[in-house]
């Protein structure tokens, strides 16, 4: 590896390093409510919507009491439109809204609301993709930043942090970014990955700096 991509790498997670779970006051652990909490931000991100109002939205509605599939499963419909207008999720909210009352419903059915369980079973890539509102973009979201926690997933870099890389001149390969970072901050460079990715001026600053 190269000193550059060193640089590079340090950079990026200097600049960009916030994992998107952080940023919406997630305390990622391999325990149940952090594991939902990331899972219901995995599906505001994957909406075409910008990552800053998907981010308040999962806060409103964690802030409004539904950190926890039993709790997002009792709340109202109307709450959780609620808690998405605040944080400023109005194009999807009424959908979205429902999704996340069935998504609950289901982690409650089937993983008794610990996703740990969906971890033992097996194909976890196809189970996440069973949950409402999940399809491969939500699947990609999840798995980038649960890495740090279920490290038989890492290196994850999806085909948006590759694009990230790419644009700040690293390898688009995940084996060589691996090797850029410690393990701990997996996640968080590929969270700093698609920040650049989806910012330029964030991408010319890293290369700047670098």
């Amino acid at each position: 590896m190269s000193d550059k991509n060193q640089r590079v790498a340090r950079t990026l997670l200097d600049q960009q390093g916030t994992t998107f779970a952080a940023e919406a006051g997630i305390k990622l652990r391999n325990t149940p409510g952090p594991l939902y909490q990331l899972l219901v931000l995995a599906h505001l991100l994957s909406a075409r919507i910008s990552s800053d109002i998907a981010v308040a939205a999962a806060r409103a509605l964690f802030d409004a009491g539904m950190r926890d599939p039993r709790r997002m499963a009792e709340a109202t419909w109307q709450q959780r439109v609620d808690a998405l207008g605040e944080g400023g999720y109005r194009r999807y909210d009424e959908r979205t809204a429902s999704q996340l009352g069935e998504a609950a419903e289901l982690v409650n059915r089937e993983y008794g609301g610990d996703l740990r369980r969906m971890r033992e079973a097996g194909d976890v890539k196809k189970l996440l993709q069973g949950v409402k509102g999940i399809g491969p973009a939500g699947v990609n979201i999840f798995l980038r930043e649960v890495q740090g926690v279920w490290p038989e997933f890492a290196p994850y870099f999806d085909s948006k942090a590759l694009d990230g890389a790419e644009r700040v001149g690293l390898p688009k390969s995940a084996r060589s970014l691996e090797g850029l970072v410690a393990e701990k901050d997996l996640p968080r460079l590929a969270a700093a990955l698609v920040r650049v990715a989806l910012h330029a001026d964030a991408a010319r600053e890293v290369r700047a700096a670098a």
